[in-house]
């Protein structure tokens, strides 16, 4: 089936406001099993909506809506859908009296036009929203489905996941499954070049694959009658992918990220980390604590920005400095070698770099990183050149450095 979104709000067109529900609801939609070729952006106008859903439907199957639910004149989203469907809006008592709640609750007055969103479109199905005031709405014409929900994503996204997505389970032959395979350290285009017959072979399963920060995820999408069924078929796909791609792989679970792929690998070898971080400053570490339980495993970190925090912090000789820079090869081997020293962490990794705008030179342009890693006393160094802007390269670095201290990780398990 064909799933059209359509993200309604001034605000978007503006962007006053990022669209992130539409990026949600089309990764999920895939997950679903459902096509999607068409996203649509519309401000709160009834004549450009209206339209909107008359294209909408004679081109997809179901739309899924987002956005003006709420009590002002211009949220007009749940009128233009009933003038659509030739159908008039009545009074919900459930949600007038859920409406009074939560006025109650929060000790705040109820004005009149809150009541507009205790009325919805008859013979709709009407779908509870615990997290805000505007419920959704489910409605059909002949064989189109519209569905209604809330713009906020801390709105829109549990209701979807709640009750929209059981909803639409319901429209599909079958099950949908998926399993999503996360390579690092390789670029999307040689990736893509190593399965280009699959690619081209593919029927069901189907593979998808997605470009990440310095990460290319495939995912394997498999239609089958049961799970048992799906998994069947995924399972020489999965098989093939790690014949050909090896220690690129680091998880088949959707889940994972590769900052909790370190810290297991951290526990597997009973191993404590201290970062040094100096242009990314602290960036690497937020990764790391992000992820519950880092604590028995990341030491912490140091963010030696200035020189003289490199000196006082990490004993770096300001004569080395001086030769050769704070951004150079020897500093950050330097910097990992003292790391471990002074902690008495088994692991520890530095980065140090120029992320501009300003500072790089002919021979140390802007978006040169030098990353070292030390585990056991061994210290290895890598060096990057980035591009982008100040924020784009820092983030590079960061998950650059991810993948150097897995690489790196991997390699003394082999050594020991």
């Amino acid at each position: 089936m064909k799933v059209e979104i359509i993200s309604v709000g001034t605000e978007l067109l503006l962007g006053n406001i990022v669209n992130t529900n539409g990026a949600y609801l089309a990764d999920k939609c895939a997950l679903l099993g459902f096509t999607n070729y068409y996203q649509t952006v519309v401000g709160d106008n009834f004549e450009r909506l209206l339209k909107t859903l008359e294209i909408a439907s004679e081109r997809s199957d179901i739309l899924l809506l987002t956005g003006g639910l709420g009590p002002t004149q211009d949220d007009l989203t749940k009128e233009v859908v009933a003038a659509f469907l030739r159908k008039e809006l009545v009074l919900h008592e459930e949600s007038k009296n859920q409406i009074i709640q939560i006025f109650q609750r929060r000790n705040r007055e109820i004005t009149d036009n809150n009541w507009k969103q205790a009325m919805m479109i008859k013979d709709s199905i009407v779908v509870d929203n615990p997290n805000g005031t505007a419920p959704g709405l489910i409605c059909k014409k002949e064989n189109i489905h519209i569905i209604l929900m809330p713009g906020p994503p801390s709105e829109m996204i549990p209701m979807f996941e709640e009750r929209i997505i059981p909803y639409l389970k319901q429209l599909t032959d079958g099950i949908i499954y998926s399993k999503t395979i996360k390579l690092c350290g390789i670029g999307e285009s040689q990736a893509e070049i190593m399965i280009l017959d699959l690619l081209e072979k593919q029927s069901n399963p189907t593979i998808a694959p997605y470009a990440k920060t310095s990460e290319v995820h495939f995912r394997l999408t498999a239609k089958a009658k049961n799970e048992e069924e799906a998994e069947l078929l995924l399972k020489p796909f999965v098989k093939e992918f790690q014949k050909r791609f090896h220690s690129f792989i680091y998880t088949i679970e959707e889940s994972v990220t590769l900052e909790e792929e370190v810290l297991r690998l951290l526990r597997s070898k009973n191993k404590r980390l201290l970062a040094v971080e100096s242009c990314t400053g602290g960036m690497l570490s937020a990764k790391l604590v992000g992820v519950e339980g880092a604590s028995d495993v990341f030491y912490g970190s140091m963010v030696t920005y200035a020189n003289q925090a490199k000196e006082q912090f990490l004993m770096i000789d300001s004569d080395l400095l001086k030769e050769k820079g704070a951004v150079s090869k020897e500093v950050a081997y330097a910097l990992a070698e003292n790391a471990c020293k002074i902690s008495g962490c088994e692991v520890s990794i530095s980065i140090t770099g120029i992320a501009g705008p300003t500072g790089g030179t002919k021979e140390k342009p802007v978006g040169l990183v030098y990353m070292a890693c030390c585990i056991d006393h061994k210290v290895e160094v890598v060096t990057f050149q980035f591009t982008g802007n100040r924020n784009r390269i820092r983030e590079n670095a960061v998950a650059n450095a991810l993948i150097f201290l897995r690489t790196c990780l991997l390699k003394s398990e082999l050594k020991s």
